[in-house]
């Protein structure tokens, strides 16, 4: 399963939330799911340790990493360091850490959150957005980053 679904491309967040410390999580399961109103979803591991932090804050922001930023993707999927080492930022209009660098940011309230097997589904409600679109997103194929588009 995890190769076919591997097939498919797919772009690279980090969501971002503080409790008083910045917490930080990657997540390439990452979708826009309805403009009306606007929702975004996501599907943290139930393994996380940082996703219930950001549950309990009940917001965040979905930093779309750009193309140079593979450094950061490892580094928020890493456990039991200092994912916001080296890392510039700033607060974002909801106060969430905003990744400098990004191609997009979506600043989000949780709207809902469901079963997902050894995920959970997290719906957040879209509140402020904006792109960069003078970047290149980071994308993940087949177990591995993409050096580059096709075009």
């Amino acid at each position: 399963m995890r190769n076919v679904l591997g097939s498919f491309c797919s772009g690279v967040v980090v969501i971002t939330s503080t409790d008083g410390d910045p917490v930080g999580l990657t997540c390439q399961s990452f979708a826009s799911l309805s403009l009306d109103p606007p929702l975004v979803t996501f599907a943290p591991a139930r393994s996380s340790r940082s996703w219930p932090r950001i549950r309990d804050v009940g917001s965040f922001c979905v930093n779309i990493l750009a193309s140079d930023q593979r450094f950061i993707s490892d580094q928020f999927a890493r456990s039991g360091s200092d994912k916001f080492s080296g890392v510039s930022w700033s607060p974002s209009p909801g106060g969430a850490p905003l990744l400098r660098g990004v191609i997009a940011w979506i600043d989000c309230t949780l709207w809902s959150e469901y079963d997902g097997g050894d995920h959970t589904i997290a719906v957040g409600s879209v509140r402020d957005l904006e792109t960069y679109p003078h970047r290149d997103p980071l994308l993940f194929h087949r177990g591995g980053y993409l050096d580059r588009i096709a075009g």
